[in-house]
């Protein structure tokens, strides 16, 4: 039966049916487009009242962790993002991408600024330690979602001149090297990780603190083989796909 809630005590138990039903939407044995059990079930299962259970379901639909299907029940929402990953930099950029899965691109510049570069990041880049980098920190959504934050690194020499300004108003990075720097996209190395995501990172596309997202590293080099960018992308695990099924030629993205 379900217990009777005070006002402190139904609080915690309002907690308590939320962490639940993230640990589903989270967990193994669902993924995006599939409905989880229903309020009666949940309210069975955890020996609260329905309503305890309704509260929390409808908080996490206005995060967008969960979707109504009329009468059908609730889901958890299919991934809204579907990007392509393969050993090429490709001319389809984010915006596009964005544009074939049916929603609206949107990007919004969080940091630009010149810094010197690490040990690490001299040696990735092959440039001296110290040299300047261009660091941009970019947010990108779709339809106003937010599904990823997006960090890059590049040699400053290479791209003299380069300004906030270039890239507020959605312009592809890898267009603007093209054309305003002459620089031609070639081969790009990826990985795929699954960690935990920064405070500062997971406000930024709806996770909370230590919540784990999809990471993608990435290298990218011009045609003749020198790298140009260093990226880290972080991403909603329940908003965004990675496919390895694109083919298209080399370009910018």
């Amino acid at each position: 039966m379900p217990r009777t809630q005070t006002s402190n005590g139904g609080e915690r138990l309002f907690e308590k049916a939320q962490q639940h039903i993230l640990e589903i939407i989270e967990g193994k044995d669902y993924s995006g487009g599939e409905r989880i059990p229903s309020e009666r079930d949940l309210a069975e299962a955890l020996g609260i009242h329905r309503m305890t259970v309704r509260k929390a379901i409808e908080r996490l639909i206005a995060k967008g962790m969960l979707e109504r299907r009329g009468t059908s029940g609730t889901y958890i929402p299919d991934p809204v993002i579907k990007r392509p990953m393969a050993g090429y930099a490709f001319s389809l950029s984010i915006s596009e991408v964005v544009r074939q899965c049916g929603g609206t691109p949107g990007s919004r510049l969080l940091y630009f600024e010149y810094r010197p570069a690490g040990a690490r990041m001299a040696e990735r880049l092959q440039v001296r330690r110290g040299d300047p980098l261009i660091m941009i920190k970019r947010q990108r959504t779709i339809s106003g979602l937010p599904f990823c934050v997006e960090t890059t690194y590049l040699p400053a020499e290479r791209v003299p001149g380069l300004a906030a300004d270039d890239l507020i108003h959605d312009q592809s990075l890898y267009a603007l090297l093209k054309e305003r720097y002459g620089i031609e996209m070639g081969m790009c190395t990826r990985t795929i990780s699954a960690s935990p995501v920064s405070m500062q990172d997971s406000e930024q596309i709806g996770l909370r603190k230590h919540d784990n997202a999809l990471v993608l590293r990435s290298m990218a080099f011009d045609i003749g083989g020198t790298p140009i960018e260093y990226l880290k992308s972080v991403n909603h695990p329940q908003r965004v796909i990675f496919t390895s099924d694109y083919a298209g030629p080399p370009g910018s993205e």
